[in-house]
């Protein structure tokens, strides 16, 4: 398969210290035609930065993730202002909220995601929103600042989905739309219009069947397109087609970049 765009990857994370260069060198002949790796911190924000400046099919996002709220600098929207004039930089995320983990107290995730949601309507910037048991919060300050942008690793309802469609958002899938128990995630692939689906990996994490306990990579891709083609009635290659051109649209990457 052809056109793949992984809207959602983190080849920066430490799985990928062994054999990163070769694996990246690797995708374009699996048919991944672009990658947007996003930032969890600073520290990652600049990987980032990093990896897209070494392959032109890579470009990436700034932000700081709600694991790391609780470390977020004082002058944190100074340094991501910095970070986006870099021409590859095309989103902020990911952030959001997560209150699964609670690695960071929750009043300071909401501080740092309305910070960042803030910066990026300054920034005219799209989000790229992470959202774990935290719908409510995270809707509620969605319909606030009324961000352009992504609900990554879409776990949310289908019900949901169709209000942040309404909203103008995108949705991303992952491998989760393969699983055995995967019926609320395929349920909310059915309520998104086609042109407002991405596909991602979030990988090293997600990986799908039937790769499952496997260390992700955005090859893997296909399998997330196949189970959205049944759904919606398609081929997998019309869903990365499709997705490909969304992902361009909200990322701002020319078709032909």
């Amino acid at each position: 398969m052809q056109n793949i765009f992984d809207s959602h990857a983190h080849y920066d994370d430490k799985q990928f210290d062994p054999d990163r260069d070769r694996l990246l060198s690797s995708l374009p002949d699996a048919g991944v035609r672009y990658i947007l790796n996003a930032a969890s911190n600073l520290r990652s924000a600049k990987a980032g930065i990093r990896l897209a400046e070494q392959y032109g099919f890579v470009y990436c996002a700034v932000g700081v993730h709600p694991h790391d709220a609780k470390g977020a600098p004082e002058d944190l929207e100074a340094r991501l202002t910095e970070l986006s004039k870099h021409p590859k930089v095309r989103a902020i995320g990911e952030i959001g909220l997560d209150y699964h983990y609670d690695f960071s107290p929750r009043d300071r995730q909401l501080e740092v995601f309305r910070r960042q949601l803030q910066l990026s309507k300054e920034l005219d910037l799209p989000v790229i929103i992470h959202d774990r048991e935290a719908h409510r919060d995270t809707m509620e300050l969605l319909r606030e600042y009324r961000p352009r942008g992504i609900v990554h690793c879409y776990s949310g309802s289908a019900q949901m989905a169709e209000e942040l469609v309404k909203m103008g958002m995108y949705i991303g899938f992952t491998g989760v739309v393969t699983f055995k128990n995967a019926r609320k995630a395929l349920e909310a692939v059915a309520a998104v219009p086609m042109e407002r689906l991405l596909v991602e990996t979030d990988c090293p994490y997600m990986a799908p069947e039937p790769h499952r306990g496997r260390r992700c990579d955005s090859s893997m891709i296909p399998e997330v397109a196949t189970a959205i083609a049944g759904v919606k009635n398609c081929t997998a290659q019309q869903v990365l087609d499709i997705t490909c051109r969304n992902a361009c649209n909200v990322y701002g990457i020319a078709a032909d970049a």
